[in-house]
């Protein structure tokens, strides 16, 4: 992609999240000349509340209607589902479109955002996907640019023990903010902007991962096909994380399709074999923290805020999906 963007769209998934959707595309408005002649597609994940009714009463009173549409779907298909299907829209629209931009209806986009990353890609060649640099509510700005996550990933995230963090650094998934822009392993899908040409060379986000991981596999499936992914540290994104589904609510139980795109991304990544790998170093790590509890050592730090029961769930949920031959399938697929 060289030159003038002919033309960019924006994807954004609703699920029940009306009114935060109507905010994030006021948030776009002042700046939709960066889109040419491409439009922001609001997918409905069948939502089956007044969402539709907001939506579109709000891109009809606010006269959105020259570059934003509502698209319904028939089903909560998920992330990927919803996204696949605006990208197809795109696609229908203009068959040479330059890019897409993937973006959370929890998102506030800050003026400048699509035209920096645009700017990424045009100068950098196999540069395939830039991500904007997420901010929290407050306006701290929150990890954007990641690292694949991996087994021994998952030992250091669950030990959380300081020496083993800094032996292990080249695998924390998520290491602190950067104010630089980057190459890095993958981006927050809250806003990605994503190259025509990759999603030639990938083709769609899987739809076997209903919610989480989906970006994940998406850039690692980018870099298989030789394409890199970059943080546009200036390109700024408020994020509600966790407002369109409460998941980041300490106290509260993830829900079983976390799990599930959890174990789906390690089987396509590493084999099953990577995935019981992944769950005995997590095990492994999650009991020396507790050994390290009981024994007045400390070891408290990010486990305090972890979702309850995430052990029995995570360990006994993989089991349950061996003995299903849900692993096997998904290997099937890889």
């Amino acid at each position: 992609m060289t030159g003038q963007v002919a033309s960019v769209f924006v994807s954004i998934v609703n699920f029940r999240t009306g009114q935060l959707t109507v905010q994030c595309l006021a948030s776009l408005a002042a700046d939709v000349s960066c889109l040419g002649s491409g439009r922001v597609i609001v997918v409905d994940n069948c939502s089956e509340d007044d969402s539709t009714t907001q939506i579109s009463a709000a891109i009809q009173g606010n006269g959105w209607g020259a570059w934003a549409e509502l698209l319904p779907m028939p089903r909560n298909g998920g992330f990927a589902y919803g996204n696949n299907a605006a990208i197809a829209r795109a696609r229908q629209l203009d068959p040479h479109l330059a890019a897409v931009v993937l973006l959370n209806p929890d998102a506030v986009v800050r003026a400048g955002v699509l035209a920096r990353l645009m700017a990424l890609l045009n100068s950098q060649p196999r540069a395939g996907i830039a991500g904007a640099a997420i901010e929290g509510p407050g306006g701290e700005l929150v990890v954007s640019a990641h690292v694949m996550p991996s087994p021994l990933g998952e030992l250091e995230a669950s030990a959380g023990f300081a020496p083993l963090t800094r032996l292990l650094s080249r695998h924390v998934v998520s290491p602190p903010p950067s104010s630089v822009s980057r190459e890095c392993d993958w981006v927050s899908g809250a806003c990605m902007m994503v190259r025509r040409e990759v999603l030639d060379a990938v083709g769609p986000l899987d739809e076997g991962f209903f919610l989480y991981f989906e970006e994940v596999d998406f850039c690692r499936r980018a870099h298989r096909a030789g394409w890199s992914c970059w943080l546009v540290a200036d390109a700024r994104v408020m994020h509600l994380e966790g407002a369109a589904t409460g998941i980041t609510a300490a106290s509260r139980r993830l829900p079983a399709y976390w799990f599930a795109s959890r174990r789906r991304f390690f089987v396509k990544a590493y084999g099953i074999g990577g995935l019981v790998l992944a769950d005995l170093l997590w095990a492994f790590g999650r009991a020396s923290l507790v050994l390290r509890r009981a024994l007045g050592l400390g070891g408290r730090g990010r486990q305090a805020q972890e979702p309850s029961r995430i052990a029995s769930d995570l360990l006994l949920g993989d089991a349950r999906a061996a003995l299903s031959g849900e692993l096997m399938r998904i290997a099937r697929e890889r």
